[in-house]
């Protein structure tokens, strides 16, 4: 099974800025990391090709910096890496960050099945990995928190909000995952060694024969209007004393006078 698992670098604190010009994040001087929900898309490419057998490809789409995640994605067992990267396909919105890395996926070809985190903690917009597959033309499940396969099928239990769902899709396909669905792995010392002498590429816009009216801003419909702070407001502090009853009955006494409940 040829499994291919896509990973997003994002700011490692929620103290960032953004570009007022553009709307963009600023990343300079902040730490980045590998995008916790794709470290469980990681995990659960890796516990299928234990049980399954089979190849993981991470792949990730940024500056030449994003290369960090990706040498992780490998010292947690990935058995190569993709990077896009290129001026071109900077200043993506969701859907010209999708496009190319489904036009990698195509490169690379053969693959059985996709898998993305949910969302991105620097955006949560949960669209890329939808996509993807849209790009590609292929099933798709989204908020899987378990995943089996029988035969030429994915089997996977979806989180709503008030039920499970099981979805028999056929391969393939992509899914998106959870963080429910299970605990990434620690790399190991002796894995972080191998990582260094496993293949990792490094495409350009070029390399994947994308359009170029669909990458980068000019194949960004969706732009930001205008970046605000929202306005501070000033608010008194209560403190309430005495036993736990009297403190609940006066509590719920100032939030009804305020018309909270």
């Amino acid at each position: 099974m040829k499994i291919l698992v896509f990973v997003k670098q994002v700011p490692d604190t929620d103290d960032v800025k953004l570009d007022p010009r553009t709307g963009n994040l600023m990343r300079d001087g902040v730490e980045s990391v590998i995008n916790p929900l794709d470290a469980n898309g990681v995990e659960a490419a890796l516990e299928l090709k234990e049980k399954y057998g089979g190849t993981v490809t991470a792949i990730s789409m940024g500056p030449p910096q994003a290369d960090d995640v990706l040498k992780k994605a490998l010292a947690m067992g990935c058995d190569e890496s993709v990077l896009l990267s290129d001026r071109a396909l900077g200043g993506a919105d969701t859907l010209a960050t999708g496009y190319p890395l489904a036009k990698a996926a195509e490169k690379i070809g053969g693959y059985d099945l996709l898998i993305c985190g949910r969302h991105a903690v620097d955006a949560e917009t949960a669209q890329t990995g939808p996509i993807i597959a849209a790009f590609l033309g292929i099933p798709q499940v989204t908020l899987v928190d378990s995943v089996s396969i029988d035969g030429e099928y994915a089997v996977c239990r979806r989180v709503l909000p008030d039920r499970f769902e099981t979805v028999r899709v056929k391969m393939p396909a992509l899914i998106t995952v959870c963080s429910e669905m299970n605990t990434p792995r620690y790399p190991t010392p002796i894995n972080i060694m191998k990582a260094l002498r496993k293949p990792r590429y490094v495409w350009n816009s070029r390399d994947i024969n994308c359009d170029p009216e669909m990458i980068g801003a000019a194949g960004s419909p969706s732009s930001n209007k205008e970046i605000f702070e929202p306005p501070k407001r000033n608010t008194d502090t209560r403190y309430f004393t005495g036993e736990i009853e009297e403190m609940a009955s006066a509590i719920a006494d100032t939030l009804e006078a305020e018309k909270l409940i």
